[in-house]
């Protein structure tokens, strides 16, 4: 029940593009559009670089992609990289939202931003050529929206951000755990120097198999009696777009502990895994020739060495792809007594396993954050005697 909220115009709640002091040539944190996560309330890196122009920020703001594709791929941040009183910048593509003292609530206003109340309009706005299409600043300023009582945003907000802040625990602890497995395979197959080895192709220890494309007058967006989810690589940042496609004996199948890489595109060798499905032509499943290689070959195709060697591949673009050429002319010293490689899987996969439960965990706290997210904002929740 909402009791005592006030509609008010957007730009009546927060400060829109507010002005900040950076000196050009000066070095300040910058966080790039790539940088930007799916949906993802938490911006997981930035760079150093000189102001030469774009939008300026500080902590507690959220930040807005204006331009499309950004903007319908959720991208959208709280910014929390920054020390206090220090500005930071990014793409001029952003527009910033600050909350107003005793108005707003910065965790309030982050949220109402992600929701369709506002997110919709502002995505309905977009006026440009086709591929640049870019918000209207003015219409996402003037939205109307249903403003709570201070203390109730602060609830709203709290409630919302007990959830993102479990799911960015658990990306720590995943990251950790990433770090700690890719370091035992640096310290065990690189640099160690007492396990003779023996020269082999990386085609020695896996096979893989590219995905199918089928039509997308075939796809669905709900699941129904006779389809599967479609599994494409955007669907390893976010659950928002799941697609399902009819089940078919065409169809190339891969499971939740595969070792998935990235063909194509600006994600060409990016290692996935996580997911049950028929996977597109954008995808390829490795097939250990051992099932002990799995966790060597995942630690392995996830190195710098192999992520460089398969984006030079011969020179060609990344739209290309990589081939089974380019993976057989992959070579690797390999420990000739493959006990090693047994031991080395005995002590990883459970690190991967646990990997794999906290993807999961993730996966249904985000569902649970989006579908309470348009219930909070709208009132249909009432959260007035709820203690946070």
């Amino acid at each position: 029940m909402k009791c005592n909220w006030t509609t008010k115009k957007l730009s009546e709640i927060a400060y829109i593009n507010p002005r900040e002091s950076l000196g050009k040539g000066v070095v300040a944190k910058k966080v790039p559009m790539d940088k930007l996560q799916p949906f993802c309330r938490d911006i997981p890196e930035f760079v150093l670089e000189e102001y030469k122009g774009g939008t300026k920020f500080r902590n507690g703001d959220t930040i807005m992609a204006r331009i499309t594709p950004c903007l319908e791929n959720g991208k959208i941040a709280k910014v929390s990289v920054l020390s206090d009183g220090e500005v930071g910048f990014g793409s001029t593509e952003y527009i910033v939202f600050r909350a107003i003292d005793g108005v707003s609530d910065a965790n309030f206003l982050y949220y109402l931003i992600c929701s369709p109340l506002v997110r919709n309009p502002a995505i309905k706005s977009m006026v440009g050529s086709s591929g640049r299409q870019r918000v209207q600043t003015d219409v996402v300023a003037n939205l109307d929206v249903e403003l709570p009582p201070i203390e109730e945003q602060r609830k709203i907000g709290g409630l919302l951000k007990a959830i993102d802040d479990k799911i960015e625990l658990n990306n720590v602890i995943n990251n950790n755990l990433e770090q700690q497995a890719q370091a035992l395979y640096e310290n065990i197959f690189c640099i160690h120097s007492d396990i003779d080895t023996k020269h082999i192709s990386l085609s020695d220890l896996m096979e893989y198999a590219g995905g199918s494309q089928p039509p997308a007058s075939e796809f669905v967006f709900s699941e129904r009696d006779g389809y599967i989810r479609f599994v494409q690589i955007r669907d390893y940042d976010t659950d928002s777009h799941i697609t399902y496609i009819p089940d078919s004996p065409k169809n190339k199948l891969c499971e939740e502990h595969d070792i998935m890489i990235a063909r194509y595109g600006a994600s060409l060798g990016r290692i996935c895994f996580g997911i049950n499905g028929a996977y597109n032509v954008a995808l390829a499943k490795v097939f250990p020739k051992k099932s002990f290689f799995r966790e060597f070959l995942r630690c392995y195709l996830s190195s710098r060495t192999f992520y460089e060697g398969i984006n030079n591949k011969g020179g060609r673009s990344a739209q290309a792809g990589f081939n089974q050429s380019d993976i057989n002319s992959f070579e690797i010293d390999f420990p000739v007594d493959e006990t090693i490689v047994k031991n080395f899987e005995c002590t990883v996969a459970p690190m991967f396993e646990q990997r794999l439960q906290l993807k999961k965990e993730n996966q249904h706290l985000a569902s649970l954050r989006d579908t309470l997210l348009p219930k909070l904002m709208s009132g249909e929740l009432d959260v007035s005697n709820v203690e946070i």
